[in-house]
């Protein structure tokens, strides 16, 4: 195990904190000269003080090696190393890239085009519907998609990634064997089996709020572009666009409602020069992939029987949800019958109901 044991004890001391692993790498040149070093050296490293040096000097006292090495027994999370050749090279030319990643699933997922789909956790079933097709429509053409596996947009991004049959990443702010939220318990299952989970935090580390920001970096750093779906004015995605533009990479935005709150931030992103997205068809381009297989519309009734009445409540609906009662008044059905053709429809995948008898489009 060697020098890997002195990598991965200085990593959890100060994971979440990978500008201060360097720091620390480049003044002593080994994490194990480090490691070794009396206390009072660390007060040289450039742009410190004593006082910030005091809490990560304690746990490096009271850090057992020996712990520190089962990290690297466990058969079921593997331990990545920037030194070694699987780590994602994309990431590498980050600014401050992860020492270590724990990961659980398909390291091979690295080594294909990846592009982030990122939005908001309360997402509106617009949103949903369209990152589904886009994560759909992108594994078709074999790109893998990365996200974080939060509520909403994310979890609709591996969602449709899954759904395809395709390869997705998801980016964690917690450990890699903690389930956040509790409900992506499932999702988490399929994304290790078919794609692979990762985080630069340790196993059993809890989700706190400020592992979020400082996952975002790791996120854009894996992909070639990122695609904001939906976003307040100040929100995680937007934090995540910002800094993929400061690593290079290129941003694009999902146009939305102008009266949304959640299309403020992707609509602001475009009028500041992020091409938009249409379609999965724009990022592909954006990508540069030169096999461009024709783009399904958004979504498509061929091969279904339709009644009249379920093809006048299609003409009705689109992808921001509205009430029975709404549907009622504009159908001029009755009720009952409305309610009937609803249901054929969500049978047949066309229509959504959201909580509170909402009904959208399916975009499937």
């Amino acid at each position: 195990m060697g020098d890997k044991i002195y990598w991965l004890a200085w990593h959890n001391i100060l994971a979440g904190q990978a500008r201060k692993f360097w720091t620390i790498m480049e003044h002593f040149g080994t994490p194990e000269n480090a490691w070794r070093a009396p206390d009072s050296k660390f007060n040289a490293l450039e742009g410190s003080r004593p006082s910030d040096n005091m809490e990560m000097l304690v746990r490096r006292r009271n850090c057992d090696l020996s712990k520190v090495a089962s990290y690297l027994n466990n058969r079921e999370i593997t331990v990545l190393f920037y030194t070694d050749a699987d780590y994602p090279e994309q990431l590498k030319n980050i600014y401050d890239p992860p020492p270590v990643l724990f990961l659980r699933g398909r390291a091979d997922c690295f080594n294909e085009i990846s592009v982030a789909l990122v939005g908001a956790r309360k997402a509106t079933p617009y949103g949903l519907s369209v990152t589904e097709n886009l994560a759909r429509e992108l594994a078709g053409a074999g790109v893998v998609v990365v996200s974080g596996m939060a509520r909403g947009i994310d979890a609709a991004a591996h969602r449709g990634t899954l759904d395809a049959g395709g390869k997705t990443i998801a980016v964690l702010g917690c450990g890699v064997d903690v389930i956040y939220p509790k409900e992506n318990g499932r999702l988490m299952g399929s994304i290790v089996q078919n794609g692979v989970v990762i985080s630069e935090f340790p196993p059993g580390t809890p989700p706190d709020a400020w592992h979020f920001p400082v996952r975002n970096r790791v996120i854009s750093g894996l992909c070639r572009v990122v695609v904001v779906v939906e976003a307040a004015e100040r929100s995680g995605a937007l934090i995540t666009a910002h800094v993929a533009l400061e690593q290079g990479r290129d941003v694009m935005a999902v146009p939305g409602n102008i009266t949304s709150k959640l299309s403020r931030g992707p609509n602001e992103l475009i009028k500041q020069g992020a091409a938009p997205v249409l379609g999965a068809r724009d990022i592909i381009e954006e990508l540069g992939l030169t096999v461009i297989e024709p783009e399904p519309p958004l979504m498509s009734n061929e091969g279904l029987k339709l009644d009249d009445n379920e093809k006048l409540l299609l003409k009705l609906l689109n992808f921001e949800s509205v009430s029975l009662e709404f549907i009622v008044q504009r159908s001029g059905l009755a009720a009952g019958e409305v309610m009937s053709a609803l249901m054929f429809l969500e049978v047949k995948g066309l229509v959504r109901q959201m909580p509170g008898r909402l009904y959208a489009l399916s975009g499937k």
